[in-house]
């Protein structure tokens, strides 16, 4: 079975096209914003146009707006070629990486950037397949006096290790190769998570309505 990867959620824009699990077809570049732009042509230029038998896209959080880039190219993929389509979480990708080099035998922590100073955070278990708590969104001042952990993993590491002064950051992005690792998980709706409110809201959210 062909399954075809999207990650747009940080500011990695990354895909895959998996045969069993093994990588036929893969992009992974870190280009901050232009994901819109970027996004369909790097998966028309995977073999068979990126074909798949299923898809799954990363829901975040992350991005809000390239979550959303990435949730409704992969649902609008799905509904064209009238294949399934599964959702996954940014944490839980970056935690199956980190799993691989964690030779500390402690839980691990994820970060990732979110916005108004304040980063998503995640506690997975030292293999990297359970989470140990829900996705937290926590200003960076505030979580750098919460979290001992000696060694902090994803985007938001290096941010959080500099407003604690110690520590070691290993700025890990969201691979859509890594998948397999995760594939075992319980797949996620097809819809974003965007960890804490929007940015934008409407008149009436405003208002408390």
């Amino acid at each position: 079975m062909r399954l075809l990867v999207i990650d747009t959620a940080t500011q990695a824009l990354s895909v895959a096209l998996l045969d069993h699990d093994v990588p036929v077809g893969h992009h992974h570049e870190i280009v901050g914003r232009g994901h819109a732009e970027a996004l369909m042509p790097v998966i028309a230029a995977l073999p068979d146009g990126g074909r798949a038998d299923a898809i799954a896209v990363d829901v975040g959080p992350g991005s809000f707006t390239g979550v959303r880039i990435g949730v409704a190219a992969a649902r609008a993929l799905a509904m064209a070629w009238k294949v399934p389509v599964y959702g996954y979480g940014a944490p839980a990708i970056i935690a199956a990486r980190a799993a691989l080099d964690n030779g500390e035998g402690r839980s691990i922590l994820v970060t990732i950037t979110g916005g108004h100073g304040e980063l998503f955070w995640q506690v997975f278990s030292p293999d990297g397949s359970n989470a140990e708590g829900e996705v937290r969104s926590t200003p960076i001042a505030e979580l750098a006096e919460q979290m001992d952990f000696p060694t902090v993993f994803g985007t938001g590491a290096e941010a959080l290790v500099t407003a604690r002064g110690s520590g070691c950051a290993v700025n890990l992005y969201p691979n859509a190769a890594d998948y397999p690792l995760i594939a075992d998980l319980p797949p996620l709706p097809p819809v974003p998570v965007y960890g804490r409110r929007a940015d934008a809201m409407t008149m009436r959210e405003r208002a408390g309505g």
